[in-house]
């Protein structure tokens, strides 16, 4: 069993995509993805869906990029992209599967909202694929709405997507 989340333990920065404490969360989402998707959408592709979009998008004053450190070691993050003037979309969102079920997830999430509210959005917008039971639970579990038929098997959808409402942050 993980640790429980010792929050003194943690710091949170925003970074770059391209700094070298980003890639160990990046590489070990890619083999995810490989895993769990290669029969679906072909080998290879994770690493090209990874690099989809620009680096700079995920950069202010329209994005941000924030890991979660844990002495040192990078150990779960997320980012966020503009996606329309008043909606930022969250991508990549992880923990390290060596430090699950410590409620980092929940962290990255309140994290990136409130980078997200500082930024200007009221909303946000995100998708996650049809094999991520972990991440359509966290997502219903932190008040996002399902824009999606909550009764579809997964597997007929070709991803979930959900949104929520920041004014209240």
């Amino acid at each position: 069993m993980n640790s429980p989340l010792d929050t003194t333990e943690l710091t949170v920065l925003s970074l770059p995509l391209n700094d070298d404490r980003v890639r160990p969360l990046l590489d070990e989402l890619a083999v995810e993805y490989e895993h769990r998707y290669a029969d679906l959408f072909g080998a290879g592709n994770a690493e090209a869906e990874l690099n989809r979009y620009p680096a700079e998008e995920f950069e202010a004053p329209d994005g941000a990029l924030l890991i979660i450190q844990e002495n040192g070691v990078s150990i779960a993050g997320g980012a966020f992209r503009r996606y329309s003037p008043d909606t930022a979309e969250f991508k990549r969102i992880w923990t390290h599967s060596q430090h699950r079920r410590r409620g980092l997830a929940r962290r990255v999430m309140a994290e990136l909202e409130a980078k997200a509210v500082e930024l200007g959005y009221r909303r946000v917008y995100l998708t996650t694929g049809p094999r991520q039971p972990e991440a359509r639970g966290l997502y219903l579990s932190t008040n996002y709405t399902a824009l999606f038929d909550l009764e579809a098997p997964a597997e007929s959808l070709p991803f979930l997507a959900f949104s929520k409402d920041l004014a209240g942050k």
